[in-house]
């Protein structure tokens, strides 16, 4: 995970993805004060004179302060580092990892334009397609995330102006061939959004044809489930017109304490994602070898859904992942398994320090005939907790399922 990718330092270096998260942000080693960006806070900005506020009005999507909610040197910090992680060149931070969703959906649609979303996508992405975008007279088509480049030349319209997509699904894991959508979306003009947060710094969005990444940074940025947080990543000019402007015209903004928060967080996101990633593997081997499992959904198995895509286009993987039991297993049994946990938490989100467990089934809206599986799927996040008493504890787990299965049977 610690590439040799990354950006040149002065005297000609290239620093690898651990180093470049210590120093970036920051003003330097030689710098006199904290080590940390201190946290800026405000709505007024004072200027000595009307001249020199009417030359920073005119640069208001640039790194000059204005008004609180054009951002100050806390959110520049965050906004520059998450730009280097995902090699872009301008990156905007909203409130929420939603608002980074609908932000850019909103920059580049309007009434009578046609977005192309695939069916595994976000449940409130699809809630904001299916409601406001609808009244707002844009139309969605969801697509099998799956899709070959043919099959999403077949889907583009003369109207299409926006592919979505999200690589791998958050529930139920499918990797997308973005290197093909981008080809087939560009070539008719459109642009490619995706939802990077799975792959975060394992993904590289602009050198695979995405034209702007989303990141929940509630989850890894953040890493301790305590703050609410998006960003959206450009690496174009015109992209970053669009973009910022939407996101000044919505109001949009995040706190500068949460900003803080989250830079702090990215400090230590390399060796957090690396021991989840680890220890998720793991997990997700000892799993596929469990009777009542039928199959892991982790693209970073072999023989996993996905997992060619995975391996040609990422170098890493996340730690959330999911899996199939068995069809003699009913939606309700594993309930009973998740509940007997006592290690993973029964909740939304994912990518902090804590393991977490909820059913799939019956809780995911498909409208393209995608996500169909013969028994009750279960995600999963592994934390930092040590492996094998995770591992312990879902053996627990089973014997609950089989437990309220051997119930039933009986009944």
């Amino acid at each position: 995970m610690d590439d040799n990718h990354g950006a040149a330092h002065p005297d000609g270096r290239k620093h690898r993805f651990r180093t470049r998260l210590s120093h970036a942000g920051r003003p330097g080693t030689k710098a006199y004060g904290f080590v940390n960006t201190p946290v800026h806070r405000g709505s007024t900005v004072l200027f000595p004179t009307v001249g020199e506020r009417l030359g920073a009005a005119a640069h208001r999507f640039e790194q000059v302060m204005t008004y609180g909610t054009q951002g100050g040197p806390t959110h520049w910090a965050l906004e520059n580092m998450i730009a280097e992680i995902e090699g872009g060149t301008r990156c905007v931070v909203v409130s929420t990892g939603l608002a980074a969703v609908t932000t850019p959906l909103l920059a580049y649609l309007g009434a009578g334009d046609h977005c192309l979303m695939p069916d595994s996508v976000y449940g409130p992405a699809r809630s904001f397609a299916e409601g406001m975008m609808a009244r707002c007279g844009i139309e969605t088509t969801f697509y099998d995330p799956t899709v070959d480049e043919a099959g999403m030349a077949a889907l583009l319209r003369p109207n299409t102006k926006v592919v979505y997509t999200e690589s791998p699904g958050s529930h139920t894991f499918e990797v997308q061939d973005i290197p093909a959508i981008a080809r087939a979306a560009h070539a008719r003009g459109a642009k490619v959004l995706m939802d990077n947060t799975w792959g975060f710094h394992f993904f590289q969005p602009f050198t695979h044809g995405v034209d702007v990444s989303i990141q929940a940074l509630t989850k890894y940025a953040c890493g301790h489930s305590d703050v609410l947080l998006g960003s959206v990543t450009v690496n174009s000019e015109e992209d970053w017109q669009a973009v910022r402007g939407a996101s000044s015209a919505l109001g949009q903004y995040a706190s500068a304490d949460d900003c803080w928060l989250a830079a702090r967080g990215l400090r230590t996101l390399g060796i957090r994602l690396q021991a989840q990633m680890e220890a998720a593997v793991e997990v997700a081997h000892w799993l596929r070898h469990r009777p009542e499992v039928a199959q892991v959904l982790h693209p970073a198995l072999p023989g996993a859904p996905g997992h060619a895509i995975w391996k040609r286009d990422f170098t890493g993987a996340c730690s959330l992942f999911g899996i199939e039991l068995k069809p003699e297993y009913s939606a309700e049994a594993s309930h009973a398994m998740i509940d007997a946990l006592s290690l993973f938490g029964i909740g939304a989100s994912w990518g902090g320090y804590e393991s977490l467990a909820i059913p799939t089934t019956g809780f995911i809206t498909r409208t393209a005939g995608t996500g169909k599986f013969a028994g009750p799927v279960i995600r999963i996040h592994v934390g930092l907790e040590d492996p094998a008493d995770l591992i312990a504890d879902l053996d627990i787990g089973f014997a609950a399922l089989h437990a309220y299965r051997g119930r039933n049977l009986d009944e």
